[in-house]
């Protein structure tokens, strides 16, 4: 099964649905990564990168896989969560090939869509500073096995030695 997510409603169905319903791992990738800001407690906004700290000090692992390089923001925030330097939860990937957009809860539930992990992407920006965005979430076990592999693969390595791109990698996995 699947279901069509269009604009700003990525933001309830990534964000609140998928990222927040996740209680074992939680997949992203993305090819830009911006210092998105959400909705938290108290109706306070707070980064993103506090929701993935969260999760990873309630025992849920994290794995972010992302094109290039953040800006000086984001790596700001970054270092202010302690749980995503030192926990062996999270683990970051940078591949500059990487243009999937894709978030996968627990291997249950998947996004697989246009948005990169920006808040005009995600729809956490003003109505008239949103990307138009589409995507599905998908629930059918064999497209996210399917799609986990690719990611495995990836993460492994296995595409770095016959990549062509190895002299664009500031971080080679293999």
């Amino acid at each position: 099964m699947h279901r069509l997510v269009l604009n700003e409603d990525h933001y309830r169905e990534v964000l609140d649905e998928l990222v927040e319903g996740a209680e074992r791992f939680l997949w992203i990738t993305t090819s830009d990564v911006k210092d998105v800001h959400v909705e938290g407690p108290g109706r306070r906004y707070v980064p993103f990168l506090s929701v993935l700290a969260d999760l990873v000090g309630r025992g849920i692992e994290v794995r972010l896989i992302h094109a290039k390089e953040p800006g000086p923001a984001f790596r700001e925030d970054f270092d202010r969560f302690p749980a995503l330097l030192e926990s062996d939860l999270f683990e970051r990937i940078l591949c500059p090939r990487m243009h999937m957009k894709a978030v996968i809860a627990d291997g249950a539930r998947a996004y697989l869509g246009s948005a990169n992990l920006t808040g005009a992407g995600l729809g956490a920006k003003a109505p008239h500073r949103r990307n138009f965005e589409g995507g599905v979430i998908l629930e059918d076990e064999a497209s996210i096995e399917r799609l986990m592999a690719e990611l495995d693969r990836l993460y492994l390595g296995e595409h770095c030695v016959g990549c062509g791109r190895r002299e664009h990698c500031p971080d080679p996995i293999v």
